[in-house]
């Protein structure tokens, strides 16, 4: 495994305000850092925003401003509500910052010294939301509307600066077929492979300033013509690292940290990343990411969100989600309640089931009557637990290592509904131990019982490994709940996995608070 660990979310549209299906994006994309950089990776993690474009100048209209002015109101938003998610980012890049808009010009200039960039003319059909041209035959299978948003195609001709895209995409097939971890999940890689036999056009790369209110990045051969929206945006990944350097004094990290091991994103824009990006780091003689993960949508109701139809999940319905559970618990059902990449049906009820079953009545449950049984039979200090092979710990301790040598392999596979069905295991196991064994009864019939220091020191390491491996989904909880434990919180950046089954010492006392996750009616 390599020492780097480089992930990245998609840079968001500034056009409105963050939702549901941003901040699912983003807080697993912090998991996976935190997993990663706990399992003593060198992690890098990027995200930022979006904000050049047709759908920013058509937004900033209609709100009266200019669109820097709108990109600084709305990214506003996304900053704070990433702060409110705990979300940890190392970088946050915005397409409107001069260290990016130079940079693409340079690799612009770089594709037409190299002939992959030429001037035609388009006219056909463009999907104003996606901001993409559509052939006629797909315009034709989706009654002239679009597939992602519904709204009407629009018709559109004008002269335009066009990338080479169908020169590469033998390569980019051959890249594929070879390495079935470049797109994931495997449907979605089926679904680009079909899409690919079915011919690619050259990609236009070019809009009118003026129609653009003149806000994006010039081509650097004709000023009169932005570049398009997606080919500046898909570059925030290695101008993000400094890539190309320009000597304007940002650190280049290229060397360090590219190829990405995770182009994190949703389906809807799988085919820009799995097409368009790699052929354009191709044309650049660049490694491609090792791996583009598109996962699904969120539903309500069964449908798609939408505003049109008033099922959404707006940045304020997070917020009172954030205030009547918390943040981590937010985190922790995103993550738990549909497998990762699927789509994925939001449900209040669901919300409040997972709550009170897996956490008020699971984790948090076993903590608290761990930390009490401990204070109250051992005056509060934990002994070391028993290893394999003593009676009756067989099933916690099995769970344990489970879940300790699993742990890798979910977080490469991005199997996070696995990976915490694997925390609620090993604390089913454990309450269930508690039942079997009676500590309480036995602390009746004899205090000083080795058996009984026996029984909550199991129960105390099984705690421990749960909340260990809760911290990158749950940092909050999980680092109060290690803290009523009686142990040391990691500190940020240090190397926690993999833990191990007896392998701290236990030379703090327990500290009873109020329960970690209080049952709601």
């Amino acid at each position: 495994m390599s020492g780097k660990f480089y992930i990245t979310t998609p840079i968001y549209y500034v056009n409105d305000q963050p939702h549901i299906g941003h901040a699912y994006t983003t807080i697993a994309a912090d998991v996976l850092a935190r997993g990663q950089r706990a399992a003593g990776r060198d992690v890098r993690f990027l995200t930022g925003t979006d904000e050049h474009g047709i759908k920013i100048c058509q937004a900033a209209a209609r709100a009266g401003l200019n669109p820097g002015e709108l990109a600084d109101r709305v990214v506003v938003h996304f900053r704070d509500l990433w702060k409110r998610l705990d979300i940890r980012y190392d970088d946050f890049i915005r397409t409107s910052q001069d260290r990016h808009r130079a940079r693409v010009g340079e690799l612009v200039r770089r594709l037409l010294d190299r002939d992959q960039i030429y001037l035609g003319a388009y006219d056909g059909w463009y999907d104003e939301g996606q901001e993409e041209y559509v052939t006629e035959n797909d315009a034709r299978e989706n009654d002239y509307l679009s597939p992602i948003s519904g709204r009407p195609l629009v018709r559109h001709s004008e002269e335009s600066y066009f990338f080479r895209l169908s020169r590469w995409i033998e390569p980019l097939a051959a890249h594929i077929e070879s390495h079935p971890e470049f797109i994931q999940p495997a449907s979605r890689r089926n679904e680009v492979i079909s899409k690919l036999k079915l011919g690619v056009e050259d990609l236009s790369i070019s809009r009118q300033a003026a129609k653009l209110m003149n806000w994006g990045v010039p081509m650097p051969n004709d000023p009169a013509c932005s570049v398009y929206v997606w080919i500046d945006a898909l570059s925030n990944y290695i101008t993000a690292l400094g890539y190309p350097p320009l000597g304007d004094g940002q650190e280049d990290l290229f060397a360090s940290y590219w190829p990405a091991d995770i182009h994190l994103i949703g389906k809807d824009i799988l085919w820009f990343h799995a097409v368009y990006w790699p052929c354009l780091l191709l044309a650049l003689d660049l490694p491609l990411p090792v791996t583009v993960f598109a996962h699904g949508w969120w539903l309500h109701g069964g449908k798609k969100m939408s505003k049109s139809l008033g099922n959404f999940i707006s940045r304020e319905e997070i917020e009172d989600i954030c205030r009547d559970y918390s943040p981590d618990y937010l985190r922790y059902f995103l993550l738990r309640s549909v497998k990762f990449g699927d789509d994925g049906n939001f449900s209040s009820g669901q919300l409040k089931e997972i709550y009170n079953t897996e956490l008020a009545n699971g984790v948090g449950n076993l903590l608290s009557r761990t930390v009490k049984m401990v204070e109250k039979y051992l005056s509060g200090t934990i002994p070391r637990p028993p290893s394999a092979g003593k009676s009756g710990e067989e099933e916690v301790i099995g769970r344990a290592r489970d879940l300790i040598e699993s742990f890798p392999g979910w977080m490469a596979r991005l199997e996070f509904q696995s990976y915490l069905g694997a925390i609620v295991d090993l604390e089913t196991a454990a309450n269930r131990y508690i039942e079997e064994n009676k500590p309480y009864a036995l602390a009746r019939e004899d205090p000083a019982s080795p058996r009984l220091a026996e029984i909550l020191a199991t129960c105390a390491e099984a705690v421990r490994i749960i909340l260990l491996y809760l911290l990158p989904v749950m940092p909050e909880k999980a680092a109060q709940g290690l803290e009523m434990l009686g142990v040391e919180v990691p500190d940020q950046g240090a190397t926690v996995y993999p833990a191990r089954w007896g392998g701290y010492d236990w030379s703090r006392t327990v500290k009873k608070g109020k329960p970690l996750f209080p049952r709601r009616d």
